[in-house]
């Protein structure tokens, strides 16, 4: 059963078009990754999706349902959380704060209740508390809660980020670029990680990623950008070997060692 589904979507910046045409078709419980170069128009199509651009044609669907013309916070309490290619924590707050902020949707506490903290309210918020703490194990930050974000580890930054989206309590998950900028330890590790999001959580995972290898090594389905077009869609393995998507990454009269290089990259 399709959970997202882009009908025709088209977004543009004055006479740019940087998405034309995109129907890309979700179905919920799965890894799908969109790829392209640099300029395809990957980050345009998660910010339609999560309401920061609105696009100018076209359908966004969730389980049948508009999202076009939502605002970021009603698509979030729909159940769409995402990260970003560059972390967006809040460096001076602590890790149990950061988590609480994604939380922060599921709250009722109004100000009149912060204020005079009546009995129910407590109660909510030791319950807040207790899921962030629960939060931070899931994502390997167990009794880090009081630690700065900015004086977290690179790894464990992306981590929390990811952590504080699930606060939100996601059905689709957005990860943008989760392993840039990692060694490749912390890339087997962040991969797995995303594995079971997917097996524990059953959240569906909505990914863009440069590194091929991770792309094809977790991804049950890829679709294949290259100037705000879809050129190609399917397996990893019929994703790997498709000559447009060869050429749109190596260019036009790659040689065969090129062509040699990239498939074994992406295997």
């Amino acid at each position: 059963m399709s959970l997202l589904q882009l009908k025709k979507m088209v977004k543009r910046f004055g006479g740019l078009v940087a998405v034309n045409n995109l129907d890309l078709d979700i179905p919920e419980h799965v890894i799908y990754s969109v790829i392209g170069p640099n300029g395809a128009g990957k980050t345009t199509v998660f910010n339609c999706i999560t309401g920061f651009y609105k696009p100018e044609g076209g359908d966004i669907l969730l389980n049948g349902d508009s999202l076009v013309g939502l605002s970021p916070d009603r698509i979030a309490r729909k159940g769409i959380t995402r990260t970003y290619q560059n972390i967006r924590l809040f460096s001076n707050m602590t890790t149990l704060e950061n988590i609480l902020v994604g939380l922060h949707p599921h709250l009722t506490t109004n100000v009149f209740g912060a204020i005079f903290r009546p009995p129910g309210v407590r109660q909510e918020e030791a319950q807040a508390i207790a899921e962030a703490r629960r939060l931070l194990q899931f994502v390997g930050l167990a009794g880090q809660g009081d630690l700065l974000a900015r004086n977290l580890p690179y790894g464990m930054q992306r981590r929390l980020e990811i952590g504080r989206a699930l606060a939100n309590r996601p059905r689709l998950l957005l990860l943008d670029e989760p392993t840039a900028g990692m060694n490749p330890r912390e890339t087997e590790d962040m991969t797995r990680f995303i594995r079971r999001l997917r097996d524990e959580l059953g959240i569906t995972i909505l990914l863009i990623e440069h590194q091929m290898r991770v792309v094809m090594g977790i991804s049950e389905k890829v679709s294949v950008l290259d100037y705000g077009e879809k050129i190609a869609e399917g397996t990893p393995t019929e994703i790997q070997n498709d000559p447009q998507v060869i050429e749109a990454y190596l260019g036009r009269g790659s040689s065969a060692a090129e062509v040699s290089t990239f498939t074994r990259t992406a295997a």
